[in-house]
């Protein structure tokens, strides 16, 4: 019978190695899908602003022609809350996007001049599931203006 001293167990390293590699492996899985779904929600962060900035430079230009008038050495022009909303509804209808639950939350004009639109949408996580699913409201805002020169 081959009875080992407690010196000779506690000096006993065999094993330890293999949970060391699990842990590693864990980790390196935890820290691949953070990054991944930290990427994905940086890229829809930016396609939802990019369609926020469409949205809102058709709502700055929703003037029509007969509106335009001379005021000094200047042409002026009025948005009107009604078609900057309009503009802005229109070209989300048109737009191609991929984003999820999107909604138009705000659109109009607060100085006649310009035009601010607020976008909404549910980001989820790549990696989800129905018993964990993951799931991120963005919301982003975007200004533009018309100008005569």
């Amino acid at each position: 019978m081959n009875v080992r001293s407690p010196d000779a167990l506690r000096d006993d390293e065999s094993g330890s190695t293999l949970l060391l590699t699990i842990f590693s492996g864990v980790l390196a899985l935890a820290l691949v899908l953070v990054v991944t779904s930290a990427t994905s929600l940086y890229l829809e962060r930016k396609r939802l602003f990019t369609l926020a900035d469409g949205a809102a430079l058709d709502a700055a230009e929703s003037w029509r022609l007969d509106e335009v008038r001379v005021e000094g050495d200047a042409l002026v022009f009025d948005l009107d809350e009604a078609s900057v909303a309009a503009a802005a509804a229109d070209y989300l209808d048109d737009a191609e996007h991929s984003l999820r639950a999107l909604e138009l939350v705000r659109a109009d004009s607060s100085d006649g001049r310009s035009a601010s639109v607020t976008l909404r949408a549910m980001w989820h996580a790549p990696i989800s599931t129905d018993l964990l699913p993951i799931t991120v409201p963005i919301e982003v805002s975007a200004d533009a203006r018309s100008v005569f020169h």
